[in-house]
């Protein structure tokens, strides 16, 4: 007969028995996955476009205390987010291969454990609002609605994705008034250009779980795409370039200047031209490639906005 331990053990993931999860005490592992502790590629692809922002608005010496904040605000609400989205989530979750063994979905975690864990996320989120200039912080909480309904987008639209971008993209328009305060054309530009940076890399995460989403009746921009969401996802990355660039023209009206822009713009080719629409696995690696993509589009508004 099992045991209790080895009749539990099988809503246990393979990423809390290892890593960075594994070495952490067993009562609070689950909680860890709840933030994804251990996949932090949403914090960063969260983190860039405030980044971007604040280095394009001015000389970066003095700002690189707030980038920090800004990376401590984008890993909280990130974490408060994913603990919010498995609360709407954790029924949808469960039908669903790849994240039954959520800790809401396998049940590991309480509800009321996963709101005070969101409560505790939000309480930072909060500490460094007060650190941001008045009109920064007036732009950051107008974000809290988008983020509220974004769960409930696939249920209701073909293209979830897009409202995620308004979502993600968001820290464009807080860091430059943090720097500046107020909100410019420049800002408005990165920022349409991250949403549709942000439409193009999570259409490519879509489509790991086209065949699931599909038979829990979950819409996506993967699904409305179908065999064209490479071309779609070509789309969505040449329109956020040309944002981009209207953005670093703003700043700095010299065709040199869109140079930098080059390498992000060949990563960007290379993800599309390679990407395999049918094998999972490439596209969560062409996904989490984006965590470089930012990196790229950061070197070039520090270089823009040093220059």
């Amino acid at each position: 007969m099992p045991t209790k331990s080895s009749a539990s053990d099988h809503i246990v993931p393979d990423s809390e028995r290892r890593g960075l999860i594994g070495a952490l005490p067993r009562p609070v592992r689950p909680y860890a996955s709840l933030i994804r502790l251990d996949r932090p590629i949403g914090a960063w692809l969260l983190f860039w476009p405030c980044a971007w922002s604040v280095v394009l608005a001015g000389p970066v010496r003095a700002q690189w205390l707030l980038i920090l904040w800004l990376a401590l605000g984008a890993w909280a609400m990130r974490s408060a987010g994913c603990v919010y989205n498995d609360i709407v989530d954790r029924d949808l979750d469960a039908k669903v291969e790849r994240t039954r063994l959520r800790p809401l979905a396998s049940g590991r975690v309480s509800l009321r454990g996963a709101w005070v864990l969101l409560v505790a996320m939000s309480l930072v989120g909060l500490a460094v609002l007060l650190q941001l200039t008045r009109t920064a912080q007036i732009v950051a909480l107008a974000s809290l609605a988008l983020v509220a309904v974004y769960p409930f987008m696939k249920r209701i639209t073909w293209w979830p994705q897009a409202w995620l971008g308004l979502v993600f993209s968001w820290g464009a328009l807080v860091g430059w008034p943090a720097v500046t305060g107020e909100v410019g054309a420049s800002a408005m530009l990165l920022y349409a250009g991250s949403v549709f940076w942000v439409i193009g890399y999570d259409t490519i995460y879509a489509l790991q779980d086209k065949e699931d989403d599909a038979l829990v009746g979950v819409k996506s921009s993967a699904l409305a795409l179908g065999v064209r969401a490479r071309l779609g996802v070509a789309f969505c990355y040449a329109v956020a370039l040309a944002l981009w660039a209207a953005s670093i023209w703003s700043v700095r009206p010299e065709s040199v200047a869109l140079l930098a822009l080059l390498p992000a713009g060949l990563h960007l080719f290379w993800q599309v031209a390679t990407l395999a629409q049918e094998d999972g696995a490439d596209a969560l690696a062409k996904f989490r490639s984006n965590r470089f993509a930012g990196f790229l589009i950061f070197l070039a508004c520090l270089v823009v906005g040093t220059a």
